[in-house]
């Protein structure tokens, strides 16, 4: 068994066939503020409508690299060297060796399969390179796109919390999320072959 890391400082870059997961840097800020202000993605991220404050987004990112109990990787497009999205190891659970995922893929990071290759590599990362053992995520009920990108990297659905989140005048549910070491170690996440 790996030693259980004691924090998340190294920020690694890693590298597949469609994007690169990189630490931030500030030529990134641009693209999260569009991608922050998109509608649709404020409301598949459960994102209060407010407007982007430059400079709190600029101090947010601006720490990102430094952040030893969490792991946030920009999403990179290979193919244009943008920036769409990133990835985000969070809410670290030394003891059981669990953590949290979250990700955000901006409008130009859409429909051509990157967020689905940025979470195998984040994934893969977190059971390979940290030893974790579970990584699990919260999906809203509106957001289907999502919840088949994490099925197709072998995410299993636990549960779901009910009416957790307001949107408009409705309610809606989320689904609670994982994928375990010995599951990621058998598929590699392709659980459909």
């Amino acid at each position: 068994m790996r030693p259980v890391p004691v924090d998340f400082s190294v920020k690694p870059t890693l590298t597949g066939e469609r994007v690169i997961l990189r630490p931030f840097v500030d030529e990134d800020l641009a693209a999260f503020q569009a991608a922050l202000a998109d509608p649709e993605v404020a409301r598949l991220t459960g994102s209060p409508p407010e407007p982007i404050d430059p400079g709190r987004l600029r101090a947010w990112y601006g720490t990102r690299n430094s952040q030893t109990d969490r792991l946030d990787l920009a999403v990179v497009d290979k193919a244009t060297g943008a920036c769409v999205g990133e990835v985000v190891l969070n809410e670290w659970d030394g003891h059981n060796r669990n953590c949290n995922f979250r990700t955000l893929i901006g409008p130009a990071g859409r429909n051509r399969g990157l967020g689905t290759e940025a979470v195998r590599l984040i994934v893969g990362y977190g059971f390979e390179q940290l030893g974790l053992h579970r990584i699990s995520l919260e999906v809203f009920a509106f957001n289907p796109r999502a919840r088949r990108v994490y099925e197709k990297v072998g995410f299993v659905a636990e549960g779901t919390l009910r009416q957790v989140l307001r949107d408009g005048d409705d309610w809606v549910d989320a689904t609670v999320m994982s994928i375990l070491a010995p599951e990621w170690a058998a598929h590699r996440g392709h659980p459909e072959g």
